[in-house]
Order: C-alpha cells, then structure tokens, then sequence
C-alpha cells in the first residue's frame, strides 16, 4: 500500500481535529508528512562559549548550572524562573516563564545544552525559553518544522517518527543508481531519513543535495514537457519587421544587445510557433526599448498588446513612457489599472474589444473578467519574479495562442534562468547604454549616519535629490528597532532635514496618494523621498543621485541592487551610502559585494553562494 494513499489518521494520536491542521500546511496522507521538510534545524552539534556568542543571535553553549533565583511572581499571575549558568569563563542568566518544570529539572552541578537568543546587556549576558537538552542528547541537530494553530513543531516531530516506521526497508527510487553515482547522490531512504533526522550535518548536507537535485530535475522534466505542449501553431505571424522604422524614434542609439534581442524577437514572431522569450537585463540596460520594439513591429503587422507591469506607479510609468515615444506614430495606447473609476474602465474595455486601442498597459487588472481583446497578439510581462504561472496564464488565455516576451531586471545567472524559466528562450542585456553612470557605494556604520546626512545636504544644495530607504512602514511589531518610514519621515522633516522637503511612499499608501508623491519627486517639488521597498521597480528620476539605505543588512543583495538602481539614471556622479550595525559574518561579506561590484549577475551569484 502506498504512503500517500494511507490518511494522516492512521497515525497514533492524530484524530480528525488534529488532521484539520494538517491539511491546512497541505498534508493529508503519511506520505506528504514525510516529503513535508523540516523549515529549518536546530543545530546543537557545535557549541559556541558565552564569551563568544554574538548577540541577537540563535546560539548553542553548553554550560552547568551554578545558581537558582527564587521564583518571582509579577502582575498577572506569571511565575518567571531565573538560572544562572556557567561554562567555566563566563556567566550567564537563562529566564523561563511560568516552567516550574524546566526550573525543577535544572538542577545546581547539572551540564546542559541551552539552545536560543543570546543578548548581551550592559553587565549581563542571557536567554530567555531556550531549547533545554541533556549534553547526552541523540538529538543534536533537531527538525523544526512549519506549525499552525496548535499543531507545534515537537507534535509533528513525533508523528513524523512514527510516519518514517512504516517507510518500507527498500524504497523505490525515481533516480537510477548510474545517475545517482555520476552525481554524488544518495538513495531516496537514506535523503528521507536524513532530512527530517540527520546523524550529523555532513548527513544532513548530503541528504538535501539529493533531495535538491530530484526537485530541479523534475521542474525542469515538467518545464520541457510544458514548453513542447505550449508551442501550438499561432495565428499571429509576423509578416513584416518594423525595427528600422522604430529604431528612428528612438532619441539614442541602440545598444548592440538591445539590438541582438529585439532581433531574436522578431525571428521568433515570424514563425509558425508563438515566441516565449525572457529578455533578461541588469538594472538601466534597456529592456523597455526591447519591450517598445517588439509592440511597435506587432502593431504595424496588425495585432494587438499587452504590457503588464507588477505596480500601478511601473504600469503608469511604462505608458507615459510609450505615449512619449509613439506621439506621432498613429498608435493608440490605453492603461488600464484597478484604481480606475469604472466608466473610465468601462470605456477601455469597449476600445479593446473594438480594436481601436493597439497597447494595453496595465497591472493584473488586463487579466480580470471584463477585458476582452480584438486580437491579442502579443504579451509583455514587466518584472516576471512578481507574476506567478498561474497569471501568465491567466493572460494568455485573452488571446488564440500570442506571442510572449518576459522582462526580468532580477539577473539569474543563466544555468539557474534555463531551469526556472525552462519554457522560455533566454536573451540577455550583458552592456549598459552609454551615459549610465557607475554607482560609488559605501557601507557604515550608524555612528556615522549625521555624516551621511550632511553628505545628503551637499547635494540637495547643488539641486540634486536623493531616497532615504527604511525596511518597515511604521513602528508596530518586534521590530520597533529598526528604522521605520513613517516615524522617520516625521523626525527628518522636523530635525536633521529642516527647511527641505521631505517626501514619504510605503506600499500601504492608497493609489492616488502614491502617485501623487511620484508626481511631486518627479517634477522635482520634493528634494528628499523617505521610502520603504516599494520604489525597488521602475522609479526612474535622473535628477536622484544620492541614496541611504537604513538597516541595510535587512535587504538581500539582489534587492539591495535593485534600490541601487534607482540613482545613477542621469549624468550626474551618483552615491549609495549602506548604514547597518550588523557585525555577523554574512551581512559583512554582502556589504562588501555591495561596495566592490555593480554587476547585478555577480551579485546574483554571490547572492546564492551566501545563501548556500
């Protein structure tokens, strides 16, 4: 019998209540419990000593108790439990709340793991409710798996043990043993035992290459079946290349990259088969003209497009974009997006239906039920890592089998494109268009913010404009330490910024308001915009040169170069000023990529080495 037809209720324990949970993290059978991963681990196996442990990070230390503090009781009925723990240098205080339990078990002479938060205060070092095991433990590295509601990680420890009992001794597996040997594969039962419960961590790291390998293989083995059943005949044949005609529109020559995708483009749009093409470029490389050259040529040969972009600011942005460069052109471009009053979305959905508009640009709004094409020939995504599958989908289906070209300013490095994008063709933007300024950027530390800021005056004063970026919208939460957009905004404009216009955008805001503020920075009213992520994309204001970027170790490299991006766009020398405390290894090592690199596939590669 099958695992996966064997109900989660068959295990100890697990009756219909509790099953109700799983099935809300996608597990009804034994077998999806076992493929359910461990999210991540707790890794006991190597100890690090109180003195040094970095704080606010999640530490093991081993450590024998040298002191009880009596239970205090507080407001509101807690009991909290104070120890004091030795690893013969140091001391250090371990907090429990209301764990009589765990305080009764710690006994004066006894030796512990204690696996948790380490904080450093002035005189004092703690943990507070950490992970408590016995240094005999078996259980060194220990799963910590997705929960819900009260369906803990440790319940799903246990049922995931009894569910690997009914493992069968000889698994059948999906990979041949020759494949398994040219790679440095394991077998399937020794990856799944070893995943959810690792003898050691080189267990571990060979029991995820295998399991890593079989997902990929099989993403892509369904993206080559995928592409081979997409590639039907279509009706949207380019008969006639219009590039020439477009490239005398343009107020700049082309690159020669730009060039080489806008032809592959075309070759795909002459034949028989609908084009599903990525054109993948490094930030300000050009793929707009790219997008505009393939819509151009579409039109002229007598189909209609869609551009779809991920933000309401990218859409519009794109449309003035094109009405600019189509002025005299006979053209006809709408935008379409959900904050449009519903006459005015009304009125486009009858010039789309009619024919009479030649490009929409719009967000998801183009795929939503009312919108009905003449004869949709060709679809643009803008920002593809914003839009599932299931939404390109969702598009295509507007029109009888289109063409699609996919944008991407996120550079993967090509090995990992032709996986994920398996479907589709890959071109490459590899040059910037002259004038693009290269980007000088500094990573500091907080104690030098006052410098940065006056750094920031000097270029206000020479007329320029700059972004504060900060990584939350307002101070709720744990996170009330890190710099937040709107309280920031507020302590700027009223302190170190004075006399200054200070601007604010967080995703948040209302459609309107947001565009409003884009206006205002635009037109140069603002000089300084204090802004969340949410001017990672599209934002394109050449008078911009300078940029801070707050708690810049809470960003990801890529992001941290897609922000960047935005200075840089005009002819004037451009500076990213990194502020972050951080002292851990990794956020070192990605402020250093940050400073010595603007290329946004090395950073894409460094980005996953980091990551592992």
């Amino acid at each position: 019998m099958s695992l996966f037809s064997m109900k989660i209720t068959e295990l100890p324990k697990i009756g219909p209540k509790t099953a109700t949970l799983y099935e809300r993290l996608g597990v009804h059978s034994v077998g999806e419990l076992i493929r359910m991963y461990p999210r991540t681990y707790e890794d006991l196996s190597n100890p690090v000593s109180i003195s040094e442990a970095q704080s606010g990070e999640t530490v093991c230390i081993k450590a024998h108790i040298v002191g009880n503090n009596p239970p205090v009781r507080v407001r509101g009925g807690m009991i909290i439990y104070k120890i004091t723990v030795s690893d013969d240098e140091s001391q250090m205080t371990i907090t429990f709340f209301n764990q009589q339990y765990m305080y009764d078990k710690l006994k004066y002479g006894g030796e512990f793991l204690f696996y948790g938060v380490f904080k450093k205060n002035i005189n004092n070092f703690e943990m507070a409710s950490p992970v408590v095991l016995s240094t005999e433990s078996d259980a060194i590295i220990h799963p910590i798996y997705k929960q819900t509601g009260t369906l803990t990680s440790r319940k799903i420890e246990v049922a995931m043990r009894e569910a690997l009992k009914r493992l069968p001794e000889k698994t059948n597996d999906p990979i041949p043993e020759n494949i398994r040997e040219e790679f440095g594969l394991c077998s399937l039962d020794f990856a799944i035992r070893n995943i959810h419960f690792p003898a050691d961590i080189k267990a571990l790291e060979t029991a995820k290459k295998r399991l890593t390998f079989e997902e990929l293989l099989v993403l892509q083995l369904g993206m080559i079946f995928r592409k081979n059943s997409v590639k039907k005949e279509t009706p949207h044949k380019i008969t006639q290349d219009f590039t020439e005609d477009f490239y005398k529109l343009l107020s700049f020559s082309p690159t020669s990259a730009q060039k080489r995708a806008i032809s592959e483009c075309i070759s795909d749009m002459k034949t028989d088969k609908p084009m599903t093409r990525l054109v993948q470029g490094d930030v300000g490389s050009g793929k707009t003209a790219v997008g505009a050259a393939c819509c151009y040529t579409a039109v002229k040969n007598g189909l209609q497009c869609a551009f779809m972009a991920p933000t309401e600011l990218l859409a519009t942005q794109h449309y003035n974009s094109l009405c600019q460069l189509f002025e005299n052109s006979g053209i006809n471009i709408a935008l379409l997006t959900g904050s449009l009053t519903a006459a005015k979305k009304r009125a486009v959905y009858s010039a789309l239906k009619s024919g009479e508009v030649d490009i929409a640009v719009g967000t998801h709004a183009l795929f939503s039920k009312g919108v009905e094409f003449n004869r949709l020939g060709l679809i643009i995504t803008d920002e593809q890592h914003r839009f599932g599958v299931a939404q390109r989908a969702e598009l295509l289906e507007k029109g009888e089998s289109p063409h699609l070209l996919v944008m991407s300013a996120t550079p993967i490095p090509r090995t990992l494109a032709l996986i994920i994008y398996g479907e589709l063709d890959i071109s490459v933007l590899d040059e910037l268009p002259p004038g693009r300024q290269k980007i000088e950027t500094y990573a500091v530390t907080s104690e030098l913010r006052q410098r940065a800021y006056n750094y920031v005056k000097k270029h206000l004063d020479a007329g320029r404009q700059g972004y504060i970026i900060c990584p939350l919208v307002d101070g709720d939460g744990d996170e009330t330490e890190l710099a937040s957009a709107v309280k920031y905004a507020d302590e700027l404009q009223h302190g170190a910024f004075r006399g200054y216009t200070v601007g604010l955008m967080h995703g948040k805001m209302k459609s309107a308001d947001k565009k409003a503020v884009m206006q205002s920075f635009s037109e140069g009213e603002t000089q300084l915009l204090v802004s969340t992520t949410v001017i990672e994309v599209g934002v394109d204001v050449p008078n911009a040169v300078i940029m801070v970027i707050e708690n810049a170790e809470r960003f990801g490299l890529s992001q941290l170069h897609q922000l960047r991006g935005r200075i840089g766009r005009g002819q004037h020398k451009s500076t990213c000023i990194l502020i972050t405390d951080a002292q851990n290894d990794t956020a070192q090592k990605r402020m250093k990529v940050m400073e010595t690199t603007t290329d946004g596939f090395k950073i894409a590669d460094e980005d996953l080495k980091l990551r592992g």
